[in-house]
């Protein structure tokens, strides 16, 4: 609030001694005593003079940009976390912690910081923050003697618009655009704290009320690498305008009226392209790029290494289990372990045999000769079974829960059941670490003779049921012997006998 609105403010309510105290204006206005008593004693000629004095230039200002964009990725942000990251960026800067404090405060009264965004504004004031990327194709490129499209991807940084153009023979998908991720930030020699697309199905797969749900793949690079994913809104070009600008530059100045013997003639002109692109004086910034970021920027990039399970990804393709744990491969679906049912998995021939390996870590989980049949399903029995404990494992947990009675049941369950004997044991384990069971609910279950675990969880539903039920009965309550009818209906609902 501007100071001469506050002077009036304090004139209006103590009314030359009529209105309220110092001590209630001080608290209603929640400034100090000693301001109020300042304002008091201004007159009409000073306060005309505040009011017509220009707001003043604040140390901060010209870091609002990129503090508005700390309270916008972090709301709950404190004012000394915001003077750290400050200080990191600008050690040459000179603020208290009281300024920074009040800063904020007035920021988040001014700026709405708590709604959660998913689309953040260009960010292009403080260097190794943001990298820009969006990727582009060219028609018609004379490779040799014959026309190709070449496929490409441009890493441009925000700050000192360093610029890196990683080429493909063939159309991006989701491991060609890591891989361009990772030349990328070896060529810059350091890793942006964030990289901006727009909403491409490499980065977005799908967007509802703002909210997106990002590449997997692109997403695991990303937190192994250290860097974040923005994702600008849809059909918003001009937020990314750097890297837009780029794309052109690269079709019109650098592919546009060129042939090539072969591919690596386009990469090793493409190469020296790059050094005069990064070496010429930059239109927007009147510096030139390289050395804008050798001077200023590359000092505040992260470290980069290449993550050690995207090295283990040489020579191999990705599928995605299906919930029953089959990828395809060549008309026929392999079995993966059960803990990789419904993730991506690496994949490679070797000598006959289909490797699958984890994409985090790169170590072999699967190994399965390849069939030269079509439609096949190949399945490895072990993949689908916890095989880290032995029966006598879980026979011995049921028993330390039901004592004798726990050899009876589990006799019961593997003469009913014997082809399913483990599994059944580890549902039955489930129930009992939920809460157990009644006791004589566990004597019917012993005087069964067929028993098994599905049986077992609709006794128990319907002894709770029943128990609910009785609780509820007004002759139970009045002390009067309860009628077993609840039971009879309660044990045919799930259609079975009365005992």
């Amino acid at each position: 609030m501007k100071e001469w609105i506050v002077i009036h403010k304090i004139k209006a309510l103590y009314n030359q001694g009529k209105g309220l105290s110092i001590r209630a204006i001080a608290r209603k206005l929640k400034i100090s005593r000693n301001t109020v008593r300042k304002y008091l004693a201004m007159d009409e000629e000073t306060i005309q003079k505040k009011k017509s004095e220009p707001s003043r230039t604040k140390i901060l200002d010209v870091h609002r940009t990129y503090i508005v964009h700390l309270l916008k990725t972090y709301p709950g942000l404190s004012a000394v976390k915001v003077r750290q990251n400050l200080l990191e960026k600008h050690p040459e800067l000179s603020v208290s912690i009281r300024t920074v404090r009040r800063y904020v405060k007035d920021l988040r009264q001014s700026v709405p910081l708590k709604q959660k965004r998913y689309y953040e504004p260009v960010l292009d004031m403080e260097p190794g923050v943001q990298c820009q990327v969006d990727g582009g194709e060219m028609r018609g490129v004379l490779i040799g003697g014959r026309e190709t499209t070449v496929y490409f991807v441009v890493f441009v940084l925000s700050y000192s618009r360093l610029m890196y153009v990683a080429v493909s023979d063939k159309p991006v998908n989701t491991e060609r655009f890591i891989r361009m991720h990772d030349r990328a930030f070896r060529y810059f020699g350091g890793l942006p704290e964030e990289c901006v697309y727009d909403q491409t199905k490499l980065v977005v797969l799908s967007e509802r009320f703002r909210e997106i749900e990002v590449n997997e793949r692109l997403l695991a690079f990303a937190t192994a690498a250290g860097f974040q994913i923005r994702a600008c809104e849809g059909y918003d070009p001009e937020s990314k305008g750097k890297v837009e600008a780029g794309v052109k530059y690269v079709k019109q100045n650098a592919l546009y009226g060129e042939s090539f013997a072969d591919w690596k003639d386009l990469e090793g002109y493409l190469e020296d392209w790059l050094k005069k692109a990064n070496g010429r004086v930059h239109g927007t910034t009147s510096k030139v790029p390289r050395k804008h970021y050798e001077e200023e920027e590359r000092r505040h990039m992260r470290p980069y290494f290449t993550p050690a399970y995207l090295k283990s990804l040489e020579g191999q393709e990705t599928r995605k289990a299906d919930r029953t744990g089959l990828i395809a491969w060549q008309a026929n679906r392999y079995s993966v372990p059960l803990p990789y049912q419904r993730t991506r998995v690496g994949v490679r021939e070797e000598k006959g045999f289909l490797v699958i390996s984890d994409l985090e870590s790169g170590q072999e989980i699967a190994r399965h000769r390849i069939s030269p049949g079509r439609g096949l399903v190949i399945k490895n029995t072990n993949h689908y079974r916890d095989r880290e404990k032995e029966i006598s494992e879980y026979e011995a947990e049921v028993k330390g829960h039901l004592g004798q009675a726990g050899e009876k049941i589990c006799l019961l369950l593997k003469e009913s059941s014997p082809r399913i004997y483990r599994d059944q044991l580890v549902g039955l384990l489930k129930l009992l670490k939920r809460g157990g069971l009644p006791e004589e609910l566990i004597k019917s279950l012993c005087a069964c003779k067929r028993l098994t675990t599905g049986l077992i969880y609709e006794y128990v539903e319907a002894y709770q049921r029943g128990t609910k039920a009785l609780e509820a009965d007004p002759l139970v309550r009045g002390g009067k012997a309860p009628s077993l009818s609840r039971y009879r209906a309660l044990l045919e609902e799930v259609g079975r006998e009365i005992h």
